[in-house]
């Protein structure tokens, strides 16, 4: 049995990503792990300060957004685990996928203007997830 890390965003263009992994848990009977990464790195561009209460309402919006893909998988039969974490988004994902020891990590592709990654960029990423260490790498 495997275990599967799917990176989460806000918004619906998500749910495909949660699908999948959902989809794909069930079929392997692998363990499912939502992972929702706040980046505040975008606080300093627009000059506004990293306070404490800016960090408690974006860590509230990811619970938030954890929760609903749990849900979303406890509907389909899958119990999730769930991951809040606070960095850059890469080494987040690395990070999280070294030390849960996943077999897999489920990326969404891109979709809109508030994406992290063009598609050349994502699978750049993946690729090199991939190298470092030696996980499969799904984009949906």
């Amino acid at each position: 049995m495997g275990k599967i890390l799917c990176a989460i965003r806000g918004g619906e263009e998500g749910y495909r990503t949660q699908d999948a992994a959902i989809t794909l848990a069930r079929e392997r009977g692998d363990d499912l792990c939502f992972l929702c990464i706040l980046d505040l790195s975008f606080m300093g561009r627009w000059g506004g300060p990293d306070t404490p209460d800016t960090r408690g309402a974006l860590a509230q919006v990811g619970q938030f957004l954890l929760t609903r893909a749990a849900e979303r998988a406890r509907q389909a039969g899958i119990e999730a685990r769930m991951l809040l974490r606070e960095g850059q988004l890469r080494e987040q994902i690395k990070a999280a996928a070294r030390e849960e020891g996943v077999t897999t990590v489920i990326l969404g592709r891109p979709q809109g203007r508030y994406d992290m990654f063009a598609s050349a960029d994502l699978e750049e990423f993946a690729r090199q997830i991939q190298s470092e260490i030696g996980i499969e790498i799904r984009i949906e």
